[in-house]
């Protein structure tokens, strides 16, 4: 049995069909069980009061199956309820979407959560991609991802080979860390490797308060150095001895066996001050005075050849010290103990700072 009408009118029904409780039930075996086709209106229109306005299933296909070519396949909306419901048994999804250029899924709302995921004891929402972002969310004035929970991790990044978590900024903080209790605002830890590691073009680490360490403190470079205030800075460079003037900053020595000896200006050959203290703004210029440590210092061997071991004072060449012949005269203007020797001329040599 067939039933084929139609209708000009999209108010009025080609075929329309009232369940009264022995209404009888269209089937095809191979083709459609119902067609429906609409210029302008619906093709196929279900209403109920209180049932389900259409029901559709299949044992082995789509439930249902709709097309469309340049609007959405389906349209669902509700006053009060969900716009689209999915429910999957045990092993299927319960709403799915595929896409070959679009988005798979794309969830709108003017004040809610665009998309909404929940789960029992499983993810909430779980992203993967091959070659892209698993996750990529954005927001323009808020965080572009808010991680919370009450008794597990706010936000975990988990990684093979490369970074669990990569904090990016133009010009606020790549990371921050905040605890409001007793916790610890930022906490790096590593079994085998660095547990924090800091580089940067100006510091690589500030701290502001105190600072507390349980281990050893391994610094890299030689010396123990101090900021000074500078005379004629166009004069001086590293290696170079330098005294005290009469306005208490420094300039470049120019006599033997100067008491007012300081130290040595830190940085010249392969040493580098591991510590500088007093380093801070100043309106005259300042440049560090190894005062304990390894340093790279100007000597001159015209007044003596300088061997290992030898005390080294300040000499008339200016800037370089000598080996030290006057224990008398010496007291009180020693630099330190030179490290390598000078047979003759002039010359650049470690020296180890001790003044005295």
């Amino acid at each position: 049995m067939s039933i084929s009408e139609e209708s000009a009118d999209a108010g009025v029904p080609a075929v329309k069909g009232e369940y009264t409780g022995t209404g009888p039930t269209y089937v095809h075996d191979g083709g459609k069980g119902v067609q429906g086709h609409s210029q302008n209106g619906y093709g196929v229109q279900g209403t109920s009061v209180v049932g389900r306005g259409v029901v559709a299933s299949s044992e082995t296909n789509y439930g249902l199956r709709a097309s469309s070519k340049t609007l959405s396949a389906a349209r669902c909306s509700s006053s009060e309820g969900s716009g689209v419901e999915g429910e999957a048994g045990s092993a299927g999804d319960g709403v799915r979407g595929t896409s070959k250029s679009g988005n798979g899924i794309h969830g709108i709302s003017e004040s809610a959560p665009g998309v909404l995921g929940e789960s029992n004891s499983g993810r909430g929402v779980e992203a993967r991609s091959d070659t892209n972002y698993g996750v990529r969310a954005a927001s323009r004035k808020s965080a572009g991802i808010r991680g919370s929970s009450d008794e597990g991790r706010g936000v975990e990044g988990w990684a093979v080979n490369s970074e669990g978590v990569v904090g990016i900024s133009t010009s606020g903080n790549g990371v921050w860390g905040q605890t409001e209790g007793n916790g610890v605002g930022v906490l790096g830890t590593s079994k085998s490797g660095i547990g924090v590691y800091g580089k940067g073009g100006r510091l690589a680490g500030l701290f502001e308060g105190d600072v507390e360490v349980t281990g050893d403190i391994r610094l890299a470079n030689a010396d123990c150095a101090e900021d000074f205030d500078i005379t004629d800075l166009e004069k001086v460079e590293p290696g170079m001895v330098m005294v005290i003037d009469e306005e208490g900053a420094l300039r470049q020595s120019d006599r033997a066996y100067d008491k007012r000896v300081a130290g040595v200006i830190s940085g010249a050959g392969n040493f580098k001050p591991g510590i500088v203290l007093d380093k801070k703004e100043s309106s005259r210029n300042r440049m560090p005075i190894a005062l304990l440590g390894k340093v790279y210092c100007k000597v001159d061997a015209q007044y003596g050849a300088i061997e290992v071991g030898d005390l080294l004072t300040t000499s008339l060449t200016p800037g370089h010290a000598m080996k030290t012949d006057d224990p008398l005269k010496a007291f009180g203007a020693v630099i330190g103990k030179a490290l390598r020797p000078l047979e003759a001329g002039q010359g650049l040599i470690p020296i180890l700072i001790a003044l005295q």
